[in-house]
Order: C-alpha cells, then structure tokens, then sequence
C-alpha cells in the first residue's frame, strides 16, 4: 500500500483550510444528511463547474435543517472530513466525487474516474 503523506495538520480548523475546502465543509454542514457531487481539478473541489447536492428530508423531523457548525467562523474539522479531502486531493483532474453526508459529516465517498480504452 502506497503511504501518502498527509497534507493537513493533526487537528486542522476551518480558518486554516483553503477558500475552497472551507466552502465543502459548509456544503456538507448545511446538507446535513443528502449528497454532494463535485469534479475535481487540481487536487481541489472544482465549484467553477456545475455541481450537485441532494438533500435528504426525513418526514418525521430531526436533522433536517442545517448542522450548528455551518455558521460557526472557526471549529475543528474531524477525521472524517479531513479524510474527504484526502482523498479529493489524491483524484486526478476531472473525476467526480460523490458525497454521502449523514449528520452533516462525510458518511461514504466515492470517486469515479474516466479511464480511456
């Protein structure tokens, strides 16, 4: 298995992320339980092209709003989202990442490349 290095600080906070990343960490907050899908370009999400989001209502009530944390300045950002970004910045330009958020934290993620015959 190939070890890559991390490229975040033990506890990273949402004032050290870039502009992008702490725009998909609000963007996950605010679906709080749903999914979002996004290109990658550069290691980074790529919101200058269209993206996704699907949230997720449940009719009996409960976490459908969004998280506390979304409109917090600063906060810790946890292993779970650290790993989302890991792995965003490890997908090669034009993948897409899909997303699935539960309780305003990254749940499953999944990467689709296009591979050429």
């Amino acid at each position: 298995m190939l070890a890559v290095a991390a490229p975040f600080p033990e506890v990273p906070r949402k004032r050290s992320l870039s502009p992008t990343l702490r725009r998909l960490a609000e963007l996950i907050q605010r679906i709080n339980f749903g999914r979002i899908t996004f290109s990658v370009r550069f290691g980074q999400p790529d919101f200058t092209r269209p993206f996704r989001t699907v949230r997720t209502v449940k009719p009996a009530g409960g976490g459908n709003g969004p998280r506390p944390e979304a409109h917090s300045s600063d906060f810790e950002v946890r292993k779970e989202v650290v790993t989302l970004f890991e792995q965003v910045a490890q997908a090669p330009d034009g993948a897409q990442v899909t997303v699935e958020v539960k309780y305003g934290l990254p749940f499953l993620i999944e990467v689709e490349e296009e591979h050429k015959a």
